[in-house]
């Protein structure tokens, strides 16, 4: 959810959207959310771990930001088999953790 809500905020530090839009967005994501569109899974300790013994083995030209290993391997431990993202990092780190990055929206 707060990966979510820092996307919104990098949109209104480029001045792409307006405050009053991010707010709009963050309950629209919310509503979804409680609609059950959305499934937030707890990144409990065993996920935690799980993400570091998956980040030490990475190649050293992988650039990897925790929050995109804690995603990916969610993904992973969920038996996902392809990850959704405009995040260039993501989608290049997506094959290491055994899915397929698929590209939506621009580049980050």
């Amino acid at each position: 959810m707060a990966e979510l809500h820092c996307v919104f905020h990098r949109k209104l530090r480029g001045q792409s959207v307006t405050p009053e839009a991010v707010r709009e967005l963050a309950v629209l994501f919310l509503d979804h959310v409680r609609a059950g569109w959305w499934n937030l899974i707890p990144a409990g300790e065993p996920l935690l771990r799980r993400a570091g013994t998956l980040v030490i083995p990475a190649p050293p030209n992988l650039f990897l930001r925790t929050a995109d290993a804690v995603h990916l391997t969610t993904a992973m431990e969920l038996g996902e088999g392809e990850v959704w993202t405009s995040d260039r990092h993501m989608l290049a780190a997506a094959a290491h953790f055994g899915l397929t990055g698929r590209r939506v929206g621009q580049s980050s």
